[in-house]
């Protein structure tokens, strides 16, 4: 007889997803977590980055102030006060993701590693927990990428950034991906020197379109970019570290966070000893999320690796995730995991988001029947009011109109993208006539979606036609 009839390795958030709606249908669940509760998003990546951009975004807005007329001192950054705001967020959200609250739910929490003993048994904390399913949802972790002379000095990653004591004098970031900008931005703004060393270019997941005015952004901030080069050695500088680049440059700073991608948290898990198949992009699974080699496992979040698809690694996907667990393993109904709708977002100022595919994507995929929409944040009455036009909003649809991919560059488009979510696959006819509230950004949604119809509109044959209803009484 099983002693638990799921038991969910991990308590990131697709792990908590996952039992809690499992112990909400009455199932005995046991949830395992070696480290904090409410995994990196809570703890190291999602919510304290977010509450750090807050409080530079309160820094840049006191030195921008003069241009509505409103003078401000220059602000003082006080880190001991940033660190405490951060801290604050953490602790008032952790509550939710607590032990005790899925204790409440009837979930039997062990905090201690896990790793399996057989295809249906679990190790962890000195007992064997024998179990109907099981859910990986260990996570990732920030990859340390080889470089030569990199263990010789002190480096950070999203794990540790957010526990300075001090100021970083300069951050030098080594990676210009979602992470390594969003960082960037935030420290700049608080007072930071910040390099950026990049191999390819910045954002190089995006659309190429929307990148100028991101990096404009960044170098008006004075953040230094170095495109198109890679570090190739690493060495102490003093108190700090050095960076030796492949153009001979030099650069030297007090601390290096690096920021150059994750890889999935298998090491422990022992999954060999299960049956399960894995690779250095996570676990295998089919679209169902369910593992490919051994039936009574699934696996959620930045660890799974949906054959055809891909890992994820996006707090929005582990939730994703939990929907299509809850159906395959709880429901027994047929679930297949789709990304075309999904969106990714970049926070910094102007910001970056993507919904589904980006044109070039398209393209590779073998669309040739694409019709590019372009709006000019400039033309939007609210952003123009508030000094902030700058960016686009890009949409590629199909020859019918129906959208394929958007592309978003501006202050606040991770708001705006719910709304092309809602519409990856449908006619953009729903979007170009609704009636907004004016003066709203998401107006541009509505202009970029008008311009597939006001070339038909505006044609010789509707002009006739209205040239003969003229004459009607």
């Amino acid at each position: 007889m099983p002693d638990v009839d799921v038991a969910v390795i991990g308590a990131g958030a697709a792990g908590l997803s996952v039992a809690a709606i499992s112990a909400g249908l009455g199932l005995k669940v046991a949830l395992f977590e070696r480290g904090t509760m409410g995994g990196d998003c809570l703890n190291t990546g999602c919510v304290p980055s977010k509450a750090l951009l807050a409080a530079a975004h309160a820094a840049a807005e006191a030195r921008r102030a003069q241009r509505f007329g409103v003078r401000l001192p220059t602000p003082e950054i006080d880190w001991a006060g940033v660190r405490a705001h951060v801290d604050g967020v953490i602790a008032a959200i952790a509550p939710n993701d607590s032990a005790e609250r899925y204790g409440a739910m009837g979930v039997t929490v062990v905090r201690a590693p896990a790793r399996f003993a057989a295809r249906d048994i679990i190790e962890a904390g000195g007992r064997r927990f024998h179990f109907r399913r099981a859910v990986i949802a260990a996570g990732s972790a920030a990859i340390i990428p080889p470089i030569p002379g990199l263990s010789e000095v002190p480096f950070l990653t999203n794990d540790t950034l957010f526990s300075l004591d001090e100021h970083p004098g300069h951050l030098l970031i080594l990676g210009g991906g979602p992470i390594g900008l969003e960082m960037a931005q935030a420290h700049a703004r608080l007072g930071c020197k910040v390099t950026v060393v990049e191999a390819a270019a910045i954002a190089g997941r995006e659309d190429p379109e929307c990148i100028p005015p991101l990096r404009d952004a960044l170098v008006a901030e004075g953040v230094a970019l170095h495109e198109g080069v890679r570090v190739i050695a690493t060495e102490p500088d003093g108190d700090g570290v050095a960076l030796l680049l492949d153009d001979d440059t030099r650069l030297t700073g007090t601390h290096l966070l690096l920021a150059v991608g994750r890889a999935p948290r298998l090491a422990g898990l022992d999954l060999a000893a299960a049956g399960i198949a894995a690779s250095p992009r996570g676990i295998t699974t089919d679209r169902a999320l369910r593992s490919v080699s051994n039936r009574r496992v699934w696996a959620a979040g930045d660890i799974a690796d949906p054959q055809g698809l891909g890992p994820r690694a996006f707090t929005h996907v582990c939730s994703q995730h939990a929907g299509i667990i809850a159906r395959s393993m709880l429901f027994r109904l047929p679930a297949k995991l789709s990304y075309d709708a999904l969106p990714r977002v970049t926070y910094t100022d102007p910001g970056l988001a993507q919904i589904g595919p980006t044109e070039a994507e398209l393209r590779a995929a073998g669309r040739r029947d694409l019709t590019i929409l372009r709006w000019p944040l400039a033309e939007n009455d609210r952003l123009v009011a508030e000094g902030r036009a700058e960016g686009l909003v890009k949409l590629v649809v199909d020859g019918k109109g129906r959208l394929l991919g958007a592309s978003l560059v501006g202050p606040g488009v991770g708001d705006m993208a719910g709304l092309f979510v809602m519409m990856i696959g449908r006619r953009l006819s729903s979007l170009a006539g609704a009636v907004l509230p004016y003066p709203t950004a998401q107006e541009a949604a509505k202009r970029a979606a008008s311009e597939f119809y006001t070339p038909k509109l505006l044609s010789a044959p509707v002009k006739r036609l209205v040239g003969l209803l003229k004459h009607l009484p």
